[in-house]
């Protein structure tokens, strides 16, 4: 059997065909097998150096939960010694943030020191970026030293019932942390304010004293007995438990309205009984001066229209 061949004239024989068809797959299998080969030692080379690697990843890893297990203990350990020490419940928090980012910041860098990281290039890159690292996190910062003076001049601590003036945000004082301070709302919420805004604004701290004086307005018409209206006030704030007797209760006239007499009441009660107590005082005022007569009156006006 004859072929066709190239054009130029000659032919080729199926036995050429298989000959260079045997030679190409020889010629790729032998490419296949020193491909292979060269993968193979390639693995073979790389074993001891993934091997190497494998381990100071395990290291690390060690190393960091280890680290975790020491940070927490000294963590406690510091917390119990400010609680010896009695030190202000918003200090507590603070070192004890401040001394969990500090610690885990030494951590990683030494866990990164333990790859072969150049520790002295990244003490002279932190330096370098130092500024603008400052220019970048200058709030953060100001809030940081915000905190600081917080605790240096103690205008709040935990526990503390304060007003933020600028916003008007209200709170029981949770928590004072390094950037923030929380408060938790009388309906259970939680405020987070930054500690920067809290230093370079005015509050108000309604819980910085054991006692706080509470303040009443009732108003009356101009027909009641005003001695009677006085005294019935008087009566039931000297006759309630939780208003303070070796303080001065005042009842007075406050006001001339257009609609009312406005009598005033203050007398001084504790700090935790303040609202139950104020609540209790105005439902007593309202159910006495119905029984007794002495009417609240509505805003009204009067209109005198002149005869022809």
């Amino acid at each position: 059997m004859v072929i066709p061949g190239p054009p130029d004239g000659g032919s080729t024989t199926a036995g050429d065909l298989a000959a260079t068809a045997a030679g190409e797959v020889a010629e790729v299998t032998q490419d296949t097998v020193e491909e292979m080969g060269r993968f193979a030692q390639y693995i073979q080379d790389s074993i001891p150096k993934l091997a190497g690697f494998g381990m100071r990843v395990l290291i690390a890893l060690a190393v960091f939960f280890i680290g975790r297990i020491i940070i927490g203990w000294i963590q406690r350990v510091v917390r119990r010694s400010l609680e010896r020490s009695s030190a202000d419940k918003g200090v507590e928090q603070f070192v004890d943030s401040f001394l969990k980012v500090g610690l885990y910041s030494l951590l990683i860098f030494s866990i990164a020191a333990k790859f072969g990281v150049d520790t002295t290039s990244v003490a002279a890159l932190v330096a370098s970026g130092g500024v603008a690292i400052g220019l970048a996190l200058q709030g953060s910062l100001s809030n940081f030293a915000g905190g600081v003076l917080i605790l240096l001049l103690k205008p709040f601590e935990v526990g503390d019932y304060i007003t933020e003036d600028t916003n008007k945000n209200e709170g029981t004082v949770k928590e004072i942390q390094i950037f923030y301070t929380k408060l938790s709302t009388i309906d259970n919420k939680t405020i987070v304010i930054p500690n920067g805004m809290l230093t370079n604004s005015s509050l108000t701290n309604a819980t910085a004293k054991a006692e706080r004086r509470l303040d009443l307005k009732v108003s009356i018409s101009y027909q009641a007995d005003l001695r009677k209206a006085k005294a019935l006030l008087e009566d039931i704030l000297t006759s309630d438990p939780c208003v303070m007797k070796d303080e001065e209760i005042n009842v007075f006239v406050d006001d001339l309205a257009d609609s009312a007499v406005v009598l005033g009441a203050r007398a001084w009660v504790k700090n935790e009984e303040f609202w139950p107590t104020r609540w209790r005082l105005l439902e007593t005022i309202k159910l006495t001066l119905d029984e007794e007569g002495i009417e609240i009156p509505y805003p009204q006006l009067t209109v005198h229209v002149e005869g022809r």
